[in-house]
């Protein structure tokens, strides 16, 4: 699992990536009241274009966009972090947008190891002194991961402290472009990772309890805590 290659395409596998395009007001007067002869109905929105060219980039997020227990064990490593790493072995967004140069210069990683949804907001506040012209956001698994599925944040709490982390960046940079990745599917995790006996002995240090803990048992009760936590994944 330590392994920088293995690792990077482990992340990429399971972040299957959603393109927000909220890049603020459009260009067209979208907000604008409808004209006359419409019956009062507002013309739709037109999608804004997404620039695929950015010229610098932000990262928010938990432990996988730090990379952690990528190179050593429990410990971050931002250099192989799918987002901004600038390992030639993962070919980071950042690398692949922006260049290699332009990735170590013109690149910032606020994610924090452990962080929750609730932690957002601030990381995008800390992102946007930036200025970035993209903002990756992969966070969640920790509002799951917790020690009992009865302390998993709840999807209400989830969607408000998302929103309240893009109304920041709104609020400050109304044109910055978002690329927003899933929730990782954590009961793949544990099928895929259950049979090797290293990783099980990593998990049982705490790592994601609620859909982690006790990884060999397979009762209708450690089933129907699993399924909850998948549930719950889901939803977020």
């Amino acid at each position: 699992m330590r392994n920088r290659g293995h690792r990077s395409r482990a992340v990429l596998a399971v972040a299957v990536v959603a393109l927000l395009g909220i890049a603020g007001c459009d260009a067209s007067g979208g907000n604008s009241s409808a004209p006359s002869g419409t019956g009062g109905h507002a013309s739709p929105k037109p999608t804004p274009a997404w620039d695929r060219n950015p010229a610098s980039m932000a990262a928010v997020g938990d432990s996988i966009t730090r990379g952690f227990d990528a190179c050593s064990v429990l410990s971050d490593c931002p250099e192989v972090s799918w987002a901004t790493g600038s390992d030639p072995r993962v070919r980071s967004l950042a690398v692949r947008l922006l260049g290699r140069t332009g990735a170590a210069e013109r690149s910032w990683n606020y994610a924090v190891t452990g962080a929750r949804m609730d932690d957002l907001p601030g990381q995008m506040a800390q992102a946007a002194t930036r200025r970035p012209e993209l903002v990756t956001v992969m966070a969640g698994a920790n509002d799951a991961c917790r020690a009992s599925t009865s302390a998993m944040t709840s999807v209400t709490a989830f969607r408000r402290s998302f929103q309240d982390a893009l109304d920041t960046l709104r609020g400050a940079l109304p044109k910055t472009q978002v690329y927003v990745s899933s929730v990782p599917d954590l009961k793949r995790l544990w099928s895929q990772g259950r049979g090797n006996a290293l990783g099980k002995q990593i998990w049982k240090l705490g790592i994601c309890p609620s859909m982690l803990g006790d990884a060999d048992s397979l009762t209708s009760a450690a089933t129907l805590r699993r399924d909850r936590v998948q549930d719950r994944v889901e939803a977020y």
